[in-house]
């Protein structure tokens, strides 16, 4: 039995891989074709399909009263996303933070981490009146994102006219030029097939991702690791994969807008939206004493988020290496604090 769990280790690992690929694809074609920027396609359609099995797992556990699960899952999600999944993009290429995330989203993660942490101390649980909370705000932060969208699209528009034809020819013969490859492109033109290609790839990253969490959570059971660590690391980082793969695979292909809007917007509505809709279900209990802390942990991602914050800040709103090294290094810091102290 033990054996076939590692299988479906690797099998969902595999599916999110090639999945993530295909919905950062599709994603950032529907976006030029509807000429919506990539940092709002980042912040909406990625960061929920990449969101989804984080939402799937946080109320599965709810349902089953195993709350240790639900909000390790949220939190430690969001530290994984920023210290971890960042870091590394920022490794392989200079992130740009936008000054839409500098001046609204990243605000905004602060607060929702502050606002975690307040409900969770009041009452040392987020009640089904927090989820309504939690899930009001999102709605108005989405609405606020969408109108911004189409101020955007109005101003894309304008800017169509002006761009000569020749420019656009030119990209494209930088594409593939092996039959599959032209193949590719010539569909890759096609909006029903650019929403197929997205759809197929979630599909994969949410089955892939349910795959691996489910089995990754056998084998953390099989060697007897309570259910806080299992939510803050096999549960955090398995359905964190696809913000990882898909934040890397879109630094890798210049796509950076994708990457850091991604984690920004995958953070946020795992706060307001997967909290909030968890907590619907059943009450999320925090516990506020000892080193086994939830509130710890929760303080530890609203850090994580300052320190973007900060990052961001410097040397022209880019996560250049050094920053990711910032990072990655207090991701492991905070790794060696659960399982040494």
């Amino acid at each position: 039995m033990l054996a076939l769990q590692i299988f479906l280790l690797v099998l969902g690992f595999a599916l999110l891989v090639k999945g993530a690929d295909w919905f950062v694809d599709g994603s950032a074609g529907i976006a030029a074709k509807c000429k919506i920027p990539t940092l709002v396609i980042g912040l909406t359609v990625v960061a929920f399909g990449t969101s989804a099995p984080e939402l799937c797992v946080s109320i599965t556990s709810a349902i089953q009263h195993s709350t240790d699960i639900s909000i390790g899952n949220v939190v430690g999600s969001n530290i994984c996303n920023i210290l971890l999944i960042l870091g590394v993009a920022a490794l392989f290429h200079p992130l740009p933070v936008q000054k839409n995330s500098l001046v609204l989203d990243l605000p905004i993660l602060l607060i929702a981490s502050v606002l975690l942490i307040g409900l969770g101390i009041w009452g040392e649980a987020l009640q089904w009146w927090d989820g309504l909370i939690f899930i009001a705000v999102f709605s108005v932060y989405m609405v606020v994102l969408v109108r911004g969208a189409l101020k955007e699209q109005k101003k894309a528009k304008e800017l169509e006219k002006s761009v000569p034809q020749g420019e656009i020819k030119q990209e494209e013969e930088k594409k593939p030029k092996g039959k599959i490859g032209q193949w590719f492109d010539k569909m890759e033109q096609k909006t029903w097939f650019l929403i197929l290609l997205s759809l197929v790839g979630l599909a994969m990253v949410v089955g892939g991702g349910t795959l691996l969490v489910d089995a990754a959570k056998y084998i953390a059971n099989y060697f007897k690791v309570s259910e806080r660590i299992i939510g803050l690391t096999v549960v955090a980082i398995g359905t964190s994969l696809p913000e990882l793969v898909t934040s890397v695979v879109a630094a890798f292909k210049g796509e950076t807008d994708i990457a850091v809007g991604n984690v920004i917007g995958s953070n946020i509505f795992n706060i307001f939206l997967v909290a909030g809709a968890a907590s619907l279900f059943y009450p999320l209990r925090f516990t506020t004493a000892g080193a086994a802390s939830n509130l710890i942990d929760a303080c530890v991602a609203l850090g994580a988020a300052v320190l973007l914050y900060l990052l961001a800040l410097f040397k022209g709103h880019k996560l250049g290496r050094a920053a990711g090294g910032i990072m990655l290094a207090s991701f492991i810091g905070y790794y060696v604090y659960l399982f040494v102290i």
